[in-house]
């Protein structure tokens, strides 16, 4: 009777233990899974940020996303080891109950328990949280990758002999998406999400396209450029200062391709004031400064730190022949980032009207990049800079008053033209 009143209370204590043992490997698995995705969503600026201010905990969590492959080969391999061990006690465990059915018993409880508590709770927790997860987790998968270190390295080895059998050769691969590309895919997904105005969006991306975009893209053109003729009276030259919105303005002698200077109309009223009301005391050479040529492939960050080094605020555009495009402000610039900026001079020129029925009426100058931040299109601007020069290189022709053309998920309708100039469109959006 002593005898299995001693062999019952032994299996007794032996369930018990085992049972605290399985729960205690379940919070194990659970601490790795929310580790391993604490660990890769964490905020590599705020993390950045918080180890430039002197946490030791955020340095460890750098250290260790420096290298997401061996980070993550160890949380794995601790939790695998954890889970299968976890597993097997429950087995043992669930045959000595119920004899051959504890298997299927085990492997339900145990599907359900490392489920719920080891993988979804705890991955649920790290991704409202991980920042704060990751830095409390970070002491001890470190001490994890250390000890797995001389295992993990074999693991590495022929995970990437198998994948160099299948013509794959990850030993030198970079991150595939360009920091400028991850900035812009999270300003898109914030926006997407409702996180982002859509001012703030275009903002963040113009930013961003200072490089790729030149000031090709942004100038005046020479046929809408506002320019004053050296040949001209000082009344006339004076006039025309006045009346203009511009406080900056070319000045050329005989063409237009002779640009010889740019005029100030401050200069113009300091001359003026020195004349003393004598005009024929008034000369436009001596006020005049020089111009400044910049070729039309310049980046807008090229062009706006040019802009900034030299202290100027204009400058004339020549193509590779030296022949005049146009000129290109700072203003012109600055407008790519922050949107128009219009003052109590600017003249209200209107380029783009939205019909009532969704229909765009465009004049032919307006620019493509223009109309894709207005209304969220995706018109191509590789080929042409204008809505007409679009059409036009489209239609391999120069289209005439009432052709229409479909292409790109939009129809164009071409309303006028001026010689050899599409000068107003209409365009609707194909659903």
């Amino acid at each position: 009777m002593d005898t299995l009143t001693d062999s019952a209370f032994w299996t007794s204590s032996e369930f018990w233990i085992t049972s605290a043992i399985i729960f205690i490997l379940l919070f194990l698995s659970g601490v790795f899974s929310g580790s391993e995705t604490a660990l890769t969503a964490a905020s590599k600026a705020r993390i950045h940020k918080l180890q430039k201010d002197g946490s030791k905990r955020a340095a460890k969590v750098s250290k260790l996303i420096e290298d997401k492959e061996r980070l993550i080969g160890a949380i794995l391999l601790g939790n695998n080891l954890i889970n299968i061990l976890a597993t097997s006690l429950a087995t043992g465990l669930f045959l000595s109950l119920f004899g051959d059915e504890g298997i299927v018993y085990a492997t339900l409880v145990m599907t359900a328990l490392v489920l719920i508590f080891a993988e979804v709770l705890p991955k649920s927790y790290a991704i409202a949280n991980p920042d704060r997860m990751a830095l409390s987790v970070s002491g001890f998968i470190a001490l994890i990758v250390a000890v797995f270190a001389p295992v993990i390295a074999v693991v590495q080895a022929i995970v990437r002999f198998t994948l160099k059998l299948f013509g794959r050769d990850i030993s030198n691969i970079d991150n595939a998406l360009t920091p400028h590309e991850e900035i812009r895919g999270a300003i898109d997904l914030q926006r997407a999400e409702g996180g982002l105005i859509k001012a703030d969006k275009d903002m963040l991306g113009s930013i961003l396209d200072l490089d790729e975009v030149t000031i090709e893209d942004v100038m005046i053109h020479r046929k809408s450029m506002e320019a004053l003729d050296l040949s001209m009276t000082s009344d006339q030259i004076i006039s025309a200062v006045v009346k203009s919105p511009y406080t900056r303005l070319p000045v050329f002698e005989g063409d237009i391709e002779n640009i010889v200077g740019i005029l100030h109309s401050k200069d113009v009223l300091r001359a003026m004031k020195r004349a003393g009301g004598q005009m024929h005391r008034f000369n436009v050479r001596r006020i005049m400064n020089k111009p400044w040529f910049v070729p039309e492939t310049t980046t807008l960050r090229e062009q706006l730190n040019a802009f900034l080094e030299r202290k100027a605020h204009i400058a004339l555009v020549v193509d590779e022949y030296g022949a005049i495009q146009g000129l290109v402000t700072l203003e012109d610039i600055l407008e790519e980032i922050v949107g128009d900026i219009a003052d109590e001079h600017d003249f209200d020129i209107p380029g783009v009207r939205k019909g009532a029925d969704g229909v765009i009426d465009v004049e032919g100058t307006v620019t493509i990049r223009d109309l894709n931040r207005k209304f969220d299109w995706h018109l191509p601007d590789d080929e042409a800079t204008t809505v007409a020069g679009l059409v036009i290189h489209e239609a391999e022709t120069i289209p005439i008053a009432g052709q229409k053309f479909t292409f790109h998920g939009y129809q164009f309708e071409v309303c006028s033209r001026k010689r050899n100039q599409v000068t107003a469109l209409k365009i609707k959006k194909l659903t």
